[in-house]
């Protein structure tokens, strides 16, 4: 097996034997190794012990232990070992049988080091294989169990939300508490949902708001045994108008709309409110559809068909 000792009188003898002058060891064989001329022109003024200039073979030591001293030295060396297994300049040296046997020994030893080097690859592809396929076991099973806790926590919600339809005599308690469970619900799919809060010096009233996919949704929550108005909406559209350029609007209506309201939504010349409606909550709790799912999907069909409202009857049945 080629040893790095082995490696490192390689480089010597290609430095002292493939040319006789040390210019053209240089240009030929060092700056092609990333040997700077700077540190090249600092051995030509250096002298050995019996202070004569330094021959080809004390500079290639030197060179060697400089090299060792960098993290990238392994490249270098390769670097000068794959000059000299494609040399042919034999007439630049002053022993052609030298360096035609180094030339010789380099070929065999860079045969060696693409070898390595290609089952190192290999090694490394093999690793990033075996990493690749973890990684994806753990967020599949990270997955699982979110999926798991999803539909845990939906089941105790949906009881909750079958409650709050039995709540018909107190309004008020009952939309405080449909704002509780949709924070609770929005949680459960990991997006933070803001609870209701006031802006504006406090003249504005928020009954929530969310990210998504880069956008920021406000969101406005009824409850009551009269459908939602197109009154109620323009405040919606107020606030989200008042809001920054990446601002959007959810209207969630438990008891749906007036008849006059999605066509007059369809002339409003700013697109910027989508809606929901009790079964639309109702199918996320029962886990037909995912939360995400369906406001993907209702976005998805506001922004490009103008539709604002995409029940998720059409997504399921």
């Amino acid at each position: 097996m080629h040893t790095n000792h082995d490696t490192k009188r390689l480089v010597i003898d290609i430095i002292a034997y493939l040319v006789y002058k040390k210019t053209q060891m240089y240009e030929l064989i060092l700056r092609p190794a990333g040997i700077s001329d700077k540190f090249f022109a600092n051995l030509l003024k250096q002298r050995n012990v019996e202070g004569k200039p330094l021959t080809k073979r004390d500079m290639g030591t030197i060179i060697v232990q400089e090299l060792e001293k960098k993290p990238e030295y392994k490249s270098n060396f390769n670097s000068i070992i794959k000059v000299a297994a494609n040399w042919n300049q034999f007439h630049l040296t002053d022993n052609e049988m030298l360096a035609r046997a180094t030339v010789q020994k380099a070929r065999e030893v860079l045969n060696i080091i693409e070898i390595l080097d290609e089952k190192e690859k290999q090694i490394l592809r093999e690793e990033k294989e075996k990493e690749r396929k973890k990684l994806e076991e753990e967020r599949r099973a990270a997955k699982v169990e979110m999926d798991n806790e999803i539909q845990k926590q939906s089941k105790l919600l949906l009881i909750m939300y079958d409650e709050l339809v039995m709540m018909k005599d107190n309004p008020q308690k009952r939309g405080l508490m449909l704002e509780q469970l949709m924070n609770m619900l929005f949680n459960v799919y990991d997006i933070a949902l803001m609870q209701s809060f006031r802006r504006n010096e406090g003249g504005e009233q928020i009954d929530g708001a969310f990210k998504l996919d880069g956008w920021h949704y406000l969101v406005e929550m009824k409850w009551t045994n009269q459908l939602t108005d197109m009154k109620q909406l323009d405040a919606l559209y107020g606030k989200v108008a008042r809001s920054g350029k990446q601002t959007m609007g959810l209207f969630l209506s438990i008891g749906g709309w007036s008849s006059h309201v999605i066509p007059l939504m369809k002339q409003q010349p700013d697109k910027s409110i989508f809606l929901m409606d009790g079964f639309d909550l109702r199918m996320v709790l029962t886990q037909d559809i995912s939360l995400i799912d369906l406001l993907q999907k209702k976005i998805a069909k506001f922004n490009i068909e103008s539709e604002p409202f995409l029940s998720s009857r059409s997504l399921i049945f």
